[in-house]
Parts: C-alpha cells; sequence; structure tokens
C-alpha cells in the first residue's frame, strides 16, 4: 500500500516568536507492505504544544532530553489516528491508536511503549486522548500531585491558567481542598477560570503593574504551592509570597521561549533558602510508568462531571502553523489541537 502524506516542516531554526511563515507543508510516499511489521496510520487530531518551540531552535535544554526538529523534517507530537493497515498482531485495521506520531496526515509506526489502543466505543471524546488524557493531564495530574504533594486547605497559585495543563491543575487543587487562584491574560479567560473552571479567584497579569503586590493581595496569607508555567517575573513575584516549606512545580517557562535576548527570572535565592522552598522540573514523561493509573482517575472525574474539559480546535493540516503561532499570542483556551479528518 502507498499513500501520498503531507506534513508540516520547519523551514530553518526559529528562536523568536514563531509565524506562520516560518513552516511549509510537504509531501511524500508512504509505503507499507505486509512484511515491514508496521502499522499505517490515518491521522485524526494533532497535538499543538508551545514546548515544541524549544527543540526547534538552534541551542536549547531540551534537546538533551528530547531531541532537536531539524528543518525540513516531521515534526513529532502526540497525535490519534486510525489503523489503516496493520502488519503486527497488536493492531488490527479501524483500531484507534494515541501516542508519539507527527505533524502529518498519514504515520507508519512500530509497536513501543510510547503508542496505545484506544476505546473509541468509551463515549470519551477521540480528541481528549491528545489532551486531558493524554500527555497534558499526565503532566497536570503528575506535577500536582506527585511533585506538589497538596495537603487539604492549602493555598495554591497556577499561572498560564486557562491553559491545556493550568486549566486542569487549578481543578485538580479544588478536588484536593484546596484554595485555587490563577492568573490569564484577557478578562474572558479571568471570567472562565472563577466560573465554568471553579477557581476561587483570578486575575488578568497584563492589568497588573505590580505582580508582587498582586499576589499579596489575592494571597495574604501567602503561596504554598505554585504550579509554574510561565517564568520570569512571575516566578520571582510568586517565591516573594511562598510560606516557609512551599513547593514550586515548574512545567514551563513561556515568558522565556521567545525573547532569547530577554531578562531571566533572577529569583532571590535567600527567599528560597530561608523559607526552604522546594523546585522542581519535570517533564510528562517523567511519569509515564503511571499514565494509565492517571488516566483512569482523570477519566472517572470526567464522567462524573467533577472535570471540565477546555479544548480550542483547528481544521486542517494547513492550520497547523497558524494554530502552533497563536498560542504564543496568548490567543488559545484550554488545550490547542488541529483535527485533521
Amino acid at each position: 500500500m502507498e499513500v501520498e502524506n503531507r506534513y508540516i516542516a520547519v523551514r530553518h531554526h526559529v528562536e523568536c516568536s514563531p509565524s506562520e511563515d516560518d513552516f511549509e507543508v510537504k509531501s511524500a510516499a508512504v509505503h507499507w507492505t505486509a512484511e515491514s511489521g508496521e502499522v499505517l496510520v490515518r491521522n485524526m487530531y494533532v497535538s499543538i504544544d508551545p514546548g515544541q518551540l524549544n527543540r526547534m531552535k538552534r541551542h536549547s535544554a531540551s534537546h538533551h532530553s528530547v531531541g532537536p526538529i531539524v528543518p525540513g523534517e516531521r515534526i513529532v507530537a502526540h497525535r490519534v489516528g486510525e489503523v489503516l493497515a496493520s502488519a503486527c498482531p497488536e493492531y488490527e485495521v479501524g483500531d484507534v491508536v494515541a501516542g508519539v506520531l507527527a505533524w502529518e496526515e498519514y504515520t507508519l509506526f512500530r509497536p513501543s511503549p510510547v503508542m496505545c489502543k484506544v476505546d473509541a466505543s468509551s463515549g470519551v471524546p477521540l480528541s481528549y486522548h491528545v489532551g486531558v488524557l493524554g500527555m497534558s493531564g499526565t503532566a497536570a495530574y503528575g506535577g500536582f500531585f506527585e511533585v506538589c504533594r497538596p495537603q487539604s486547605g492549602e493555598k495554591v497559585f497556577v499561572s498560564a491558567a486557562s491553559g491545556s495543563v493550568g486549566s486542569l491543575v487549578g481543578q485538580f487543587a479544588k478536588l484536593a481542598g484546596c484554595y485555587v487562584v490563577g492568573c490569564a491574560g484577557t478578562q474572558a479567560k479571568v471570567d472562565l477560570l472563577k466560573g465554568k473552571l471553579g477557581f476561587d479567584d483570578a486575575f488578568n497579569y497584563k492589568e497588573e503593574l505590580d505582580l508582587k503586590s498582586a499576589l499579596n493581595k489575592y494571597f495574604p496569607d501567602g503561596i504554598d504551592i505554585y504550579f509554574e508555567n510561565v517564568g520570569g517575573e512571575m516566578l520571582e513575584a510568586a517565591l516573594a509570597n511562598m510560606n516557609t516549606y512551599g513547593r514550586v512545580a515548574v512545567c514551563g517557562a513561556i515568558a522565556e521561549y521567545t525573547d532569547p535576548a530577554g531578562r531571566r527570572a533572577a529569583p532571590s535565592l535567600l527567599e528560597v533558602v530561608y523559607k526552604r522552598i522546594a523546585l522542581r522540573g519535570f517533564l510528562s514523561y517523567d511519569f509515564m510508568a503511571q499514565f494509565h493509573e492517571y488516566n483512569a482517575i482523570i477519566r472517572n472525574w470526567i464522567r462524573e462531571g467533577r472535570i471540565q474539559v477546555i479544548e480550542d480546535v483547528s481544521n486542517g493540516l494547513e492550520s497547523v502553523p497558524s494554530a502552533f503561532a497563536a498560542l504564543f499570542r496568548g490567543e488559545n483556551v484550554g488545550k490547542k489541537l488541529v483535527k485533521l479528518s
């Protein structure tokens, strides 16, 4: 079997905010044979994640763990797709699979721990397996419950709280009995946090001239847990308002992704030392051994109506570059993904 496969490639290394012009749609034939040991998948949904930008840079710390994205080549990402042909007994034609595929219409893969079958008859939207039941949910659950170790009654601050991970963390914190405040970049997002997602409070960070004072206003008794998605001045302000033995889970630092020559966070190490603050970075892959356990818990919360899932869906392979660039303009709400077919 042979299919013509269109895929998205980056034209060159991207050091600042990405634009649609940094990408191109390319095409190449994909060959599958019954002797190949491979599975051919028609992709249905693709994940759009800001961390991909770090892999597009000429030099980045991300290259040490997940590797760089090479200009002109396929861009690996998380996807959901349908099996069209299989030379592996584990997969049959018609199976739906989720895992690490690429920004493309068709993918060949061999069985591996990063791929799994999805029960398409479960009643859960297939798109959820790209986000809340995929790496976003894993990062949110593992980062909050394993890294932060919350206790009922603790005070939690979540930055970029309307994004794919932050929107889940705030809801998890409420389920854990915590007081939760989030920040976002528009009033509409603030209203979403306080309304549909059930945060105790929220604020628009763009309207605050002094982030340290703003956080002191929302946390007069201090912050016990900070779930970090932004970096820069937000991290400095949060640390200044942390309580003794506070915990910081560093999931991302999007403020530092697009300005290589800009100001970096300079958190006071005296705050960290004298308050005995634990600050830990992590990747969703750190929790792969618990992936199915976390998924079962989150799936039950969704079924029981205890978790609201927010998705921001674009359509068609050609929309991938604009969807990706929009992340860095703060235009997405919830999980950003592209529906291919």
